[in-house]
């Protein structure tokens, strides 16, 4: 009688839409979707899913996305989920929990997709007590209504094309933003989210994405819900937020730094004047990148204090690992190398923001140097 109660409790819970009070225990619910060949037989459907696709992350379950990583996971999956792609399951193993008794959710892309299929049988061999599929995936997790989740590296391609998007932080403004934040995003603390309403674009098409400090932070989700009900049809959320971005890509700009001095072109506008370097280098180098296209060997002679090597004739290919979150400088001998470099990243990357010194610069043992217009 105690098991009979138990899971009629059980079944309550998933008519609601909820998920089991003590998962290790109770039976989860099925999906609508008949069964087909091929198919794990224990089912999950949208709302026991989204019982666990919170922040904070609950402990005692794992969502993994067995779809391709750049493909599909990258842009756009179920909030919270790991991605352990079917094809590399047996090299990820280390992404799985110790624990065997760990609730496993596996998706993909629909019913026509076998991929989470396959995965949960791997798993069931490798000892898994507890192993489900969501096998409407992630097409109806997005039609049910719920918002998807982008990655780091996803935002990270964005700016690097020069996608029209606007990212949001929804951290507290003095003590996370200013200290630190992804480049490009602009603070909207989910505490103010209706008085700073008007900093989002007016077109309820444009695409939003919300972070906040990683998967134990639920500030940015609650922003996003509150960007849906403003009728925004794009919502995104980033749930590794700036943490993530820090241990992938480093700090990003703070706030917290006096005024930089602006850049002043020269008669070319490609350029920038040697006083404004001069005096930008000596008051806030932090602001540039300094790029010196010239040979290794020159470079290793002497160049600007936290200058990078990128030889002019190995620019073209190496033309993505340029950073875009500052203006960038670059330099050479006596600028004709420079030039070249900075005509070259307006044809492959023209969102970059990059100038010139168009003057013969040289450098000395100690780290002196002298530029002559």
């Amino acid at each position: 009688m105690k098991f009979h109660r138990m899971l009629a409790l059980a079944s309550a819970l998933a008519i609601l839409g909820l998920p089991p009070s003590h998962p290790a225990q109770a039976v989860e619910p099925s999906t609508a979707i008949s069964p087909k060949e091929g198919w794990y037989h224990q089912l999950v459907n949208a709302s026991f899913v989204a019982g666990y696709a919170i922040l904070p992350k609950p402990d005692g379950v794992m969502i993994i996305d067995s779809r391709p990583t750049a493909r599909k996971y990258d842009l756009g999956h179920i909030p919270t989920a790991i991605n352990i792609p079917d094809s590399q399951f047996e090299k990820l193993l280390d992404k799985l929990p110790a624990d065997k008794d760990t609730l496993l959710i596996f998706y993909c892309d629909g019913p026509e997709c076998l991929l989470s299929h396959n995965s949960a049988f791997k798993a069931e061999k490798l000892g898994y007590t507890r192993v489900h599929v969501y096998a409407a995936g992630y097409p109806d997790w997005l039609k049910q209504g719920h918002i998807g989740a982008v990655s780091v590296p996803y935002i990270k391609k964005l700016q690097d094309e020069g996608a029209p998007m606007t990212l949001i932080d929804s951290r507290p403004k003095e003590r996370k933003y200013d200290k630190g934040h992804i480049p490009g995003a602009i603070s909207i603390p989910d505490l103010q989210f209706d008085k700073l309403v008007d900093r989002l674009p007016a077109d309820k098409a444009s695409p939003l994405y919300f972070y906040c400090e990683g998967l134990t932070c639920t500030l940015s989700s609650d922003s996003a819900a509150r960007a849906v009900k403003l009728g925004y049809t794009r919502v995104k959320v980033v749930p590794e937020g700036y943490p993530e971005w820090v241990r992938r890509y480093g700090p990003g700009p703070t706030t917290e730094v006096p005024a930089k001095p602006a850049i002043q072109v020269g008669r070319d506008t490609s350029t920038i004047t040697v006083a404004s370097f001069e005096r930008i280098y000596r008051l806030a180098p932090d602001t540039i990148h300094l790029i010196d296209v010239r040979d290794p060997a020159e470079f290793a002679k002497g160049s600007f204090k936290g200058a990078l090597n990128f030889p002019v004739k190995t620019l073209e290919s190496r033309i993505a690992e340029l950073p875009s979150d500052k203006p960038i400088v670059f330099f050479c001998g006596a600028g004709g190398r420079s030039g070249d470099a900075h005509d070259l990243v307006k044809q492959l990357r023209p969102q970059l923001v990059s100038y010139f010194i168009d003057a013969e610069i040289k450098w000395t043992a100690d780290g002196g140097y002298s530029i002559t217009e």
